[in-house]
């Protein structure tokens, strides 16, 4: 068991760390998760997140007439 510190802070098993693919140095979310209760996920980048987010959106061969537009 941890305590929560009066700077809010826990000390997280490293056992739990490991098993959960964590090391020092990683950047995570804190989310809450219900009364009681929090979720420490690791952070994903927000490129590879939304990389490729738009395909589709325009039809195709649209962003090449608006180049073609722009440059006369």
């Amino acid at each position: 068991m941890t305590k929560l510190s009066s700077k809010n802070q826990i000390t997280v098993p490293v056992a739990v760390l490991r098993e959960a693919g964590l090391a020092a140095g990683d950047k995570v979310d804190v989310l809450a998760a219900g009364p009681g209760r929090i979720e420490v996920e690791r952070a994903n980048d927000l490129v590879a997140r939304f990389a490729g987010s738009l395909s589709g959106v325009y039809p195709p061969g649209y962003l090449n007439e608006l180049r073609d537009e722009r440059q006369r």
